[in-house]
């Protein structure tokens, strides 16, 4: 007797349809599963024994042989469990057959037939969608996520026993409702309001520009000058994630099991802070199953990377091709997987070790081949990837009690979203300035004389490399787009190149 499942497996964030086939035959009791089953599949067959028996169902007597094609494609994870369990039922008869078609079904099993969370259930829901299946059955705490797919019925099951009713017509379970899409850039934990920061005009005009042109940003400051605070400002000035975009970060949330039943879905911009002490795994992914990593949990948010020559080199150099393709691929022996990626960095260092050279109350103490062997952690060719240089200079405790308050970020926020509507009347679909490649920069940026006479002597005089000249491009731009100017004049590209000078200071003699 043959009985099939449809279920998946999880190729990065998306779902690939995975078809189990379970056979009943002749011979020697056993229960064998083929097809390329890493060790938490090949363990399923003690699960799935003991929750039948748990809950009423014998194995027959028989050699049981489980397939699960393609069997080219490596299977990973426990999400296996409840669709073995049914196809084994469907072989016995328990089950009829044409109730398993036109489902998805995926969950992992306890000894007791309890049916437990298992990752990726929102990509399932989209697979499901995409082949037009009506139907997935999934764990009851991973049900809200898989809600979020618009036209598919999302049946989450606490038990083996609920599911076999249900697909036998004996006690039909209820959909779950679909989530309500209340999207909130505001909702992100820890984000922090512009108008709490004091001072700092010229970082927070930076940290607008970056948030109006999704350009990347570093601040050096002596400690304590306020760089972590205006990092934690920059989700509050982000337009709201579109419908899309939140169902693209909340799929990489779902791959890497961070999601609730309370929190199924990701509304606000993602903000990933890790220590310096991450390695390279931790921050592009990857381990023997690959999973996301912070640049991935940062896809269409923000990556704050605090005290950023503290971190490994190597580390910082693996984020180069993410800050260039908005992707990553982990490369095995087996396969390659490709995470999404396309974040803003913000990174925030001191100007040397004791952090105080060129600050005007404190004298610095170190030595200028300390400060170059501070300043040699940070490669050319990763900070030539970030557009914005600023300087975050401490403010005097006496300036700062007789300053106003400045702009509440909703106010900034407003001219941040008008700048991207700008954008993409101007470019089309979701691209913004930042992204623009050497062809549509051309298009969008037209320079008179005096322009090109700007730039070619500050590419002399500064030495830009190619990659930095069109950053500069990109930066006057959206200068350009909050001014509301149609084109780029000789102030937005003084400002644009001015705004790339902030990491350079002269070292101690």
């Amino acid at each position: 007797m043959l009985a099939r499942v449809n279920t998946i497996a999880l190729e990065g964030v998306r779902a690939r349809a995975v078809e189990v086939e379970v056979d009943l035959a002749s011979g020697l009791p056993t229960l064998s599963i083929v097809g390329m089953p890493e060790t938490a599949v090949r363990e399923a067959k003690d699960r799935v024994r003991a929750a039948l028996a748990n809950s009423g169902f014998q194995v027959p007597a028989k050699r049981v042989t489980i397939n699960l094609a393609p069997a080219d494609l490596p299977k990973v994870g426990s999400g296996y469990d409840l669709p073995m369990a049914l196809g084994l039922l469907a072989a016995m008869d328990v089950i009829p057959m044409p109730a398993l078609s036109g489902r998805i079904i995926v969950g992992e099993l306890a000894l007791d037939g309890r049916v437990k969370p298992a990752n990726g259930c929102l990509p399932a829901a989209l697979l499901a969608r995409e082949l037009g299946c009506e139907e997935v059955i999934i764990p009851a705490s991973n049900a809200p996520e898989s809600a979020l797919a618009e036209g598919v019925r999302a049946i989450g099951a606490q038990t083996l026993m609920e599911v076999v009713a249900h697909l036998r017509g004996d006690d039909t379970l209820t959909p779950h409702p679909p989530i309500d899409l209340d999207l909130d850039p505001t909702q992100q934990e820890g984000v922090v309001d512009l108008i709490e920061v004091k001072g700092q005009e010229s970082a927070k005009r930076a940290l607008e520009i970056c948030a109006a042109g999704g350009h990347n940003l570093i601040m050096t400051g002596p400690p304590g000058s306020g760089k972590t605070l205006l990092a934690r400002c920059l989700p509050g000035i982000l337009p709201a994630l579109s419908i899309e975009e939140s169902l693209d970060v909340t799929a990489v949330y779902s791959v890497a099991g961070r999601l609730t039943r309370e929190r199924p879905l990701v509304r606000a911009r993602p903000f990933r802070s890790p220590h310096h002490t991450a390695s390279q795994v931790a921050l592009v992914g990857g381990g023997g199953v690959p999973k996301p990593g912070e640049v991935s949990l940062a896809h269409r948010g923000v990556l704050f990377l605090d005290e950023i020559p503290e971190f490994n080199r190597n580390a910082l150099e693996v984020l180069r091709e993410p800050l260039e393709s908005g992707d990553v691929t982990v490369s095995r022996a087996a396969r390659s997987v490709r995470f999404p990626a396309r974040f803003q960095l913000v990174a925030a260092c001191n100007p040397c070790p004791c952090g105080y050279l060129g600050d005007g109350q404190k004298a610095c103490v170190c030595s200028a081949p300390q400060v170059e062997r501070y300043r040699s952690k940070l490669s050319g060719p990763l900070l030539d990837r970030i557009d914005l240089h600023v300087q975050a200079p401490a403010v005097p405790f006496e300036t700062l009690a007789g300053l106003p308050s400045g702009e509440p970020s909703a106010t900034v926020r407003a001219r941040v979203t008008a700048a991207r509507v700008r954008q993409q009347a101007r470019q089309g679909g979701a691209i913004l300035n930042a992204h623009l490649s050497g062809s549509q920069l051309d298009a969008s940026v037209a320079l008179d004389g005096a322009g090109r006479d700007l730039l070619a002597l500050a590419s002399r005089k500064l030495g830009f490399s190619a990659r930095g000249f069109h950053r500069i491009l990109r930066v006057a731009r959206t200068v350009a787009d909050l001014d509301g100017a149609d084109n780029v004049s000789v102030g937005h590209l003084s400002e644009a190149i001015q705004l790339r000078q902030g990491f350079v200071q002269d070292a101690p003699a």
